[in-house]
């Protein structure tokens, strides 16, 4: 199947516990906005599904009736205790649809999207609602895509409970995974046996406690069509017990139906060209102008002015994962032995959060801090510092790297999950290759070699502009990424069919 999907009309629902622009805790929510966008301009019929929350705008976003009184059974044993829920639609100026699942009980009482004891319950709920929803809807899709384990049930349901239905039985189903350390409303780490969800069990009814203990994620993995993921080295670094969060045995035995497919980035709206949030906009054949942002940032964090100082910036959650106790190690030393200014921003753990308020105490004018969510500052940040420090534990596929190669702020990241994707390191005796600085060993010292690298290569200034350049030629849009996705969709619709014939 080529890109030119209008041929074959290909139907699309992505189902997800959030979706912007009406609801976005975190990075699934872009994507639910952006993929879709791109996979419509190929061609396809692409529909989303969530929850409707309390805190949707209506105003902003109107809804209207879609399907009503839509049965879903709680129990095995009282087929008349039921929920009655309805589905209600958005349809956005672009002509993009998104399916609402309302139920007052389960979604509308609630202030928050995550984070509630019956959160599993919830989602099984959602599952089973957008299940009942397409037997009855008049617009059937050819693919499911369920995101994250919250949506895991849909492969699990429709090939068990669901598997002679005659409408559910021909959908293939695809299991994104965006993110495998979360999996349920349990650490995976630390299970104990007997609170173990094999995925061979059938999913409880609602009032049944063991509903908590169901693993969203190991049920989506063991029973789609297709499982994929968020760039092509997760991919294959999930397979392993360092980065498997304990399904690396399973999804080893479903290694020929994993695939991983790069997140994008909304490259219209990322543009230093036209981005209206920075003060002097520039472009990869106009760069000089791309110092004067240096300046703007400076000053907006206090620090001196210098459009030759060595700035490095971060834009990330304060967690360990994303290696805060390497910086934790190393930043003090390499401030001790190297000229340059430091901003980060980002909100999280305080204990992040004090290790470099205590810094800048001791540098003042060499450290700038935010701390809490802000849309505006991280592209300053990419527009105005020479390198954004990214030494991720494990990375998934990553997206402030891409934005920053974008604005031409060069990289500097661990060789691991999107970040090794997209990332090339630079090497002088390869003829001057690379958009950035790689480092390997998740340690503190190769964290500080690959700064010192950066640091040096840095002075060098028409070195520096070329490796940014590079960066800022990249193609990192979601229209790339929609191109495998659309690949990934034909070989699950012919491995759904294949094991059809086998059953029969």
């Amino acid at each position: 199947m080529g890109p030119n999907t209008k041929k074959n009309g290909l139907k699309i629902l992505f189902v997800a516990s959030e979706a912007a622009p009406l609801i976005q805790v975190g990075g699934l929510g872009g994507v639910l906005l952006s993929l879709p966008k791109a996979l419509r301009s190929l061609g396809c019929d692409v529909r989303t599904m969530i929850p409707k929350y309390a805190t949707i705008d209506t105003k902003l976003y109107p809804l209207f009736s879609e399907a009503k009184n839509i049965e879903i059974e709680t129990t095995d044993h009282d087929p008349y205790h039921l929920l009655i829920s309805n589905v209600l639609r958005h349809k956005a100026k672009d002509g993009s649809i998104i399916y609402l699942f309302e139920n007052m009980e389960y979604f509308e009482k609630r202030a928050n999207v995550y984070g509630y004891a019956d959160d599993t319950a919830r989602w099984v709920l959602l599952s089973k609602g957008t299940l009942e929803f397409i037997r009855r809807s008049s617009w059937k899709p050819d693919i499911i895509v369920a995101s994250d384990w919250q949506t895991g049930f849909i492969p699990n349901l429709m090939r068990t409970e669901y598997k002679d239905d005659p409408i559910l039985s021909k959908i293939t189903v695809i299991f994104s995974i965006h993110n495998l350390k979360y999996q349920g409303l349990f650490d995976p780490r630390f299970v104990a046996e007997m609170d173990f969800d094999a995925g061979q069990s059938k999913i409880p009814n609602f009032f049944d406690k063991a509903i908590i203990k169901l693993n969203g994620m190991r049920r989506g993995i063991k029973y789609a069509d297709v499982v994929n993921t968020v760039s092509p080295t997760y991919a294959k670094e999930i397979i392993t017990e360092d980065f498997g969060e304990k399904l690396d045995k399973l999804l080893s035995e479903r290694k020929n139906c994993l695939f991983g497919i790069l997140n994008g980035i909304d490259t219209t709206s990322w543009n230093p060209e036209n981005d209206k949030i920075i003060e002097f906009n520039y472009s990869k054949n106009n760069f000089e102008n791309r110092f004067k942002n240096k300046v703007v940032l400076q000053r907006r964090f206090g620090l001196p002015t210098d459009k030759n100082k060595f700035v490095v910036g971060m834009v990330s959650r304060l967690s360990s994962q994303k290696g805060f106790d390497l910086i934790e190690k190393s930043l003090e030393s390499l401030m001790d032995n190297l000229d340059f200014q430091f901003i980060i921003v980002g909100e999280g753990d305080s204990r992040y959060r004090k290790f470099f308020e205590d810094l800048k105490k001791k540098y003042p004018h060499r450290i700038g801090g935010h701390y809490v969510f802000d849309s505006i500052l991280p592209r300053l940040i990419f527009a105005g510092a020479d390198a954004v420090l990214i030494p991720s534990k494990y990375e998934p596929s990553g997206l402030t790297q891409m934005e920053a190669m974008r604005y031409g702020c060069v990289p500097i990241v661990r060789k691991v999950g999107g970040l090794a994707d997209t990332v090339d390191d630079f090497n002088p005796s390869a003829n001057n290759t690379g958009t950035g600085f790689v480092f390997k060993k998740y340690d503190s010292f190769a964290l500080s070699v690959a700064f010192v690298r950066a640091y040096e290569i840095h002075k060098q200034t028409k070195e520096w502009r070329k490796i940014a350049i590079k960066g800022m030629k990249k193609d990192f849009s979601w229209k790339k990424s929609a191109r495998e996705y659309i690949k990934i969709f034909s070989l699950a619709m012919h491995l759904h069919q294949k094991a059809k014939k086998h059953s029969s």
